[in-house]
């Protein structure tokens, strides 16, 4: 699994660092920023969901 953000979309609604803050967090002005963009298998179930329930479908996983 490959995980991506479009921060240039991101209206921060935080989700995605809620349900999975090992993968996501957010820079200075609140806008998702992925910190591990390779996750292990156990977290591939929350990611697929954090990306989703994205408002703006700003994470993308391949």
């Amino acid at each position: 699994m490959k995980v991506s953000a479009t921060g240039e979309t991101c209206v921060v609604s935080s989700l995605c660092v809620y349900r999975v803050p090992e993968v996501f967090d957010q820079d200075e002005e609140g806008t998702v920023r992925v910190i591990d963009p390779d996750p292990p298998a156990e977290l591939h179930d929350a990611v697929r969901s954090a990306a989703r329930g994205c408002p703006t479908r700003s994470i993308r996983v391949e």
